[in-house]
């Protein structure tokens, strides 16, 4: 830990960076001096660089070269010289790959009746070519040269400066992957998570070392369990049962408290110091804080707000007054209980008990129903607010909820983490919620927040896996209204997507709620193309909707007819279709 004196040139230290790289990626002098060099743009470019040399051979290079600047502040030209001159470019740790799966043309695009779609939905199936990554064998010989995780099978990455998996990026291009009948890739990045989780006892942020002391929103039991229910692969389910059991686990171990009498879980961090792949930016917004001990406060803030996914939002401000106004100096993530957390390990518990009963443990299949039992009621005894008509995120500092407005308040919606014999009620409170927030009023789709922030996770900003959760969870709740309402968010979502693709060629990861067609701002860094997640949810919308869907912007006359359908279907279906 630095002392109370530190300034914010002090060097920081990761407590449990992996091997001997960690002293390279993730902590020490040589970080700290490049990174605050201003080399790049980004300060993800250096931690993604390749050694050439073996860790302590650089570090001591390095200390060579630091020797003819006593003071410690070396000239830019030289240092970037000096790191040219010891590191390969970002990216050289892939070699090239094509997909022995990819499918030109997957049986799911005859379902979509618009041709323009379906041009569309064929072409983001091409743009998995461009996101594949393998890895050349030198990583798993030489891994200690490389920031990467090294995984045996090769990934579908999001794009752009991401160039490793994501977590829970990677749920939403598996259902991409799955409807394009890219089975074997689908299967490889699974047995990648499988392995990870035997490593690390979870799965880290991204693919990255310095990932590594936190997660992110804990889909992999979702991503087992949609690949079985499209491959029937039972085999797989039943082998890796126990390390999806590991992993949650984790969660109950690192995660929870206890709120209201009740279980509850929260984001948060194990490592100090700030970001390596944001090393510089952290320094800058900690900037403001006197001492050593609120810097580190403020790093773990980031960090948790980083694995929950929403980096950076209004949502994890607490400012003085207990309110959502504020600067990233406001985050208070680990004082959040966020709804989505939550309801996704419901969701976990119940598919590990089913893939326990398929294994024939019966006793391990009741213990995992009753956790998942214990999560239903803590969702719905703490979280749900029945003036609102909404699950709340709950403040721990000031001990109430938070009734500002995230998509994800509705995520319970997703897996249906409430008592189904109240779904008409819940359903008209929702209804109401919405119309209350006026949130059909947005053309290209319901933004992440109603606050201004400037923050890439408010908004304006639209994302991908939040009109997922939305859309899907109002089409789960099998009434008339709510399902109208989801294909009608899945029109503005899909056509805004096909509009910007066709002016620009481009995917992104963010797109405008104020227009049809616009892309999002803001945040720590420029826009990204890809992108693999917006690519999955919008093939999986497609093939939800795809006989109703316009790219003219008006649902087709089928609509209403196909409406009624899913409605008289969803109450003979006793299980959600996740």
């Amino acid at each position: 830990m630095p002392s109370e004196e530190s300034s914010h040139n002090d060097v920081y230290y990761h407590p449990t960076a992996v091997g001997s790289n960690g002293e390279v990626y993730c902590h020490g002098n040589l970080l700290h001096t490049v990174q605050m060099a201003r080399l790049y743009n980004d300060s993800k470019t250096f931690v993604d660089m390749k050694l050439k040399n073996p860790p302590h051979e650089t570090i001591q290079l390095f200390n060579n070269f630091m020797a003819d600047f006593p003071d410690g502040l070396p000239d830019t030209d030289k240092l970037r010289q000096w790191v040219e001159e010891h590191f390969d470019e970002p990216g050289s740790e892939f070699e090239q790959w094509t997909p022995d799966d990819f499918q030109k043309s997957p049986k799911f695009l005859d379902k979509i009746s618009d041709k323009n779609f379906r041009d569309f939905a064929s072409e983001l199936n091409g743009i998995w070519l461009e996101l594949g990554r393998k890895m050349k064998p030198d990583v798993k010989i030489n891994e200690d040269h490389y920031s990467i995780i090294h995984v045996d099978n090769p990934v579908i990455v999001p794009g752009g400066r991401f160039r490793e998996f994501y977590y829970w990026d990677s749920y939403w291009v598996i259902r991409g992957l799955l409807l394009c009948e890219m089975y074997n890739t689908t299967k490889g990045m699974l047995e990648n998570f499988m392995s990870i989780v035997t490593r690390y006892g979870f799965i880290p942020n991204g693919g990255r070392i310095y990932y590594s002391l936190r997660s992110q929103p804990p889909l992999l039991a979702p991503m087992v369990k949609t690949y079985v229910e499209t491959t029937n692969d039972i085999d797989f389910a039943v082998k890796y049962v126990d390390v999806l059991a590991l992993e949650f686990n984790y969660w109950l171990a690192n995660h929870t408290v206890q709120v209201k009498g009740h279980t509850l879980a929260r984001y948060g961090d194990k490592s100090n110091g700030p970001r390596p792949e944001s090393y510089r930016e952290d320094i800058e917004t900690g900037s403001g804080f006197q001492s050593a001990k609120d810097k580190e406060e403020h790093y773990a803030e980031l960090k948790a707000a980083a694995e929950s996914g929403m980096d950076f939002s209004s949502r994890w401000f607490i400012n003085d007054e207990g309110t959502n106004v504020g600067t990233l100096e406001n985050l208070k993530t680990r004082y959040i209980i966020p709804v989505e957390l939550n309801a996704i390990l419901y969701w976990n518990a119940v598919i590990i008990a089913e893939f326990y009963a398929i294994a024939g443990n019966e006793t391990r299949k009741k213990e995992y129903l009753r956790i998942a039992k214990d999560f239903m009621d803590a969702v719905n005894e703490v979280l749900w607010d029945e003036e609102t008509g909404a699950w709340l995120d709950y403040d721990l500092i000031n001990e109430k909820h938070r009734n500002y407005f995230v998509p994800t308040n509705l995520s319970p919606l997703w897996m249906k983490c409430y008592d189904i014999t109240k779904r008409e009620h819940i359903a008209s409170k929702v209804l109401q919620y919405i119309d209350n927030l006026k949130l059909d009023d947005y053309p290209g789709g319901v933004p992440t927040t109603l606050m201004n922030s400037g923050e890439q996770w408010d908004w304006p900003n639209v994302w991908a896996p939040t009109q997922h959760i939305l859309i899907v969870g109002l089409e789960n709740l099998g009434v008339k209204e709510a399902q109208e309402k989801a294909q009608d968010y899945a029109q503005r979502w899909v056509h805004g997507n096909y509009i910007a693709f066709k002016e620009s060629g481009a995917m992104y990861e963010k797109y405008l709620a104020t227009e049809l067609g616009g892309h999002g701002g803001g945040g720590e860094y420029e826009v990204q193309k890809g992108f693999g997640w917006t690519n999955g949810v919008i093939l999986d919308l497609l093939d939800r909707y795809g006989e109703v869907l316009s790219s003219s912007g008006k649902p087709s006359t089928l609509g209403k007819l196909f409406t009624g359908i899913i409605a008289v279907s969803s109450i003979m279906i006793s299980r959600v279709s996740w």
